[in-house]
């Protein structure tokens, strides 16, 4: 099983798609809530609260994680399936072209059998050239079975990711709220930190993959970051 299951992710390059979902989403998940916790932020600051309910904060977070979680999983199915069908709509009209040169191909060597014949004056086994034919015929239909179930098997994986990632990316930011009734100012920034952290660290983890300066992908990772706390903070105040 778990063979089938690397052959299956080698034919649609499954890790290399599940690896760019899990990045984008897990980062948009953070993002989002992170606009969230800011909201939350700016009434401590702006309206001189000592703190805010931890159970409001997490509640809102929470929903908003569980919304992306179903967007993720039913958008991306769905989206897959739509490409897979439009590209088995085009592969079959390359199969019935490729179908009929094999025949034009066959029904030109019939004539070539014909001519060597006569030449020859002697009877060749035509009988070889349809077994050819059926031969090519099953093999194709192997492949295409195969294709399809790798191409099912790697919709259902990236779905998983692409909505598993935006919710998890979105429950990270949540885990200080959890262990205070009261979310003061200081949760608030031990919150920020980490989501800071995790986005460090995601700059990392592209660097290596990419092979390019860890540093340089750090920084464009951790753009959007300041950016959003910038523009929250201007509005918001």
């Amino acid at each position: 099983m778990l063979e089938k299951f690397r052959t299956y992710a080698k034919i649609t390059k499954l890790w290399t798609i599940a690896r760019r979902y899990f990045v984008n989403n897990f980062y948009d998940g953070m993002l989002t809530v992170l606009g969230i916790l800011l909201g939350f932020f700016a009434l401590i600051v702006n309206e001189n609260q000592v703190s805010i309910s931890s159970h409001l904060v997490i509640l809102t977070g929470f929903g908003s994680s569980i919304s992306m979680l179903i967007s993720g999983l039913t958008g991306s199915y769905l989206s897959e399936k739509a490409e897979q069908k439009k590209v088995k709509e085009e592969l079959k009209k390359a199969m019935v072209i490729v179908t009929s040169e094999e025949e034009d191909s066959i029904d030109d060597d019939s004539v070539e059998i014909k001519e060597i014949e006569k030449a020859m004056l002697i009877k060749i086994n035509q009988n070889v050239y349809p077994k050819i034919k059926i031969s090519r015929r099953k093999e194709r239909k192997k492949k295409k079975t195969l294709q399809k179930k790798a191409e099912n098997f790697a919709s259902i994986i990236v779905s998983c990711i692409n909505g598993g990632s935006p919710f998890l990316g979105g429950i990270i930011p949540l885990i200080p709220f959890l262990f205070v009734p009261s979310a003061t100012f200081l949760v608030f920034i031990i919150s920020f930190l980490l989501i800071l952290s995790c986005i460090i660290l995601l700059g990392i983890f592209l660097g290596v993959v990419s092979k390019e300066s860890i540093i340089k992908n750090i920084l464009q990772m951790t753009f959007a970051f300041f950016i959003t706390l910038l523009i929250s903070i201007f509005l918001l105040r």
